[in-house]
């Protein structure tokens, strides 16, 4: 019986701040499951044993009323013999007296000590009874919380990850920037180049081209132009030939 007052006991003294301190920073439930278990199997072995205590209690009420009951008996028939002149009787029926005494204070104090156990026991398990239902409310509290805890550290995780992307290749983009904008630049440049080039030769070549008719039309005032060919043959006269020359 000691042992499952103490295993009680010790149930009953347990710190249920710490289990849930345990409880949480292992990030599961499953320590204060254990304890709900060893708790639940505790309590059915404290019911049984306050179930068989209590019957002891009457057994040992209903033996100590029996032999008080049997003493009185005794006693009142003592006094009638000694009454009525029997000593020997009376002397026979007082040591059946003292026995029955003695039998009644010995169940006497074995009920008295056993009722005292019965409430301790019974006491005990209105208290783990209370503190079972007590950790089985914090067990599913701590449920919801760490279902809560994994539900955000899944969010800030999601938003640490794309909060890393968002530097991935920032460095390779801008060289890769810098290198087509050089690209652009230099074809800018040789299209720069090549147009003034362009230009250069356009000048150069109007320019030729005005000395040229500069220069022929002060061969005209001077009368040194070139006059045009009197005999020089027009295409149709030509081709006027060349068909009478067939026939």
């Amino acid at each position: 019986m000691a042992s499952i007052i103490q295993k009680t006991r010790t149930l009953i003294q347990a710190n249920l701040h710490d289990m849930v301190d345990r409880a949480l920073q292992s990030n599961s439930p499953a320590v204060m499951k254990q304890y709900i278990r060893d708790a639940q199997e505790n309590l059915r072995d404290l019911e049984e044993a306050t179930a068989t205590v209590g019957g002891e209690v009457r057994t040992l009420k209903r033996k100590y009323e029996e032999y008080k009951k049997e003493a009185d008996k005794y006693d009142r028939s003592v006094d009638l013999l000694l009454m009525q002149g029997k000593a020997d009787l009376a002397r026979a029926a007082q040591g059946k007296l003292n026995t029955a005494r003695e039998m009644q204070e010995q169940y006497h104090a074995q009920w008295v000590s056993q009722e005292r156990e019965y409430k301790t026991l019974q006491s005990a398990r209105l208290k783990l009874q209370a503190k079972l239902d007590e950790v089985k409310q914090e067990q599913r509290e701590l449920e919801a919380l760490l279902k809560l805890a994994k539900s955000k550290e899944k969010t800030v995780k999601a938003i640490r990850s794309v909060d890393d992307l968002m530097g991935v290749g920032d460095a390779d983009m801008e060289r890769l920037g810098q290198s087509i904008r050089a690209r652009i630049d230099k074809a800018d440049a040789e299209a720069e180049m090549y147009s003034s080039r362009l230009d250069n030769q356009m000048d150069e070549a109007l320019g030729s081209a005005e000395l040229d008719l500069q220069l022929e039309e002060r061969k005209r005032r001077l009368g040194l132009a070139q006059p045009a060919a009197e005999d020089e043959i027009s295409d149709e006269d030509l081709l006027k030939e060349l068909e009478s020359l067939e026939i």
